[in-house]
């Protein structure tokens, strides 16, 4: 059973944040569906051991549908589930900030990397 404390922004962060997970899911609500090289290739910082990782924690929260293919070699496609999709908003959202901060932080000489 879920601790009662437990707010609605603590369990959306456990499900969604990590380094690449917002990322992978950008990658895959502007681009649909996508083999594991395909992500690879649109996220080259990420490490292949990170990608399957963040990949399994998103489809155990069913955000990610994980479809393999039986056939030599594997194929293996990665897509948002119709739950996964109802994310979109909020990455469209995030998006939209992350555009409108980096101007303000090159606007006042603020290095992005740093924090």
């Amino acid at each position: 059973m879920q601790d009662k404390t437990c707010h609605g922004v603590e369990v959306a962060i456990e499900a969604l944040v990590g380094k690449w997970k917002p990322i992978i899911l950008f990658h895959l609500m502007e681009k649909g569906t996508l083999r594991f090289n395909e992500l690879k290739r649109a996220i080259p910082k990420i490490t292949q051991k990170m990608l399957t990782s963040q990949l399994r924690e998103l489809e155990h929260h069913q955000i990610v549908n994980r479809k393999v293919y039986p056939q030599v070699p594997p194929k293996v496609e990665y897509s948002l589930t119709e739950y996964g999709k109802e994310i979109i908003p909020l990455l469209q959202s995030m998006q939209e900030w992350g555009t409108t901060h980096k101007k303000y932080m090159v606007e006042h000489n603020i290095d992005i990397a740093e924090g």
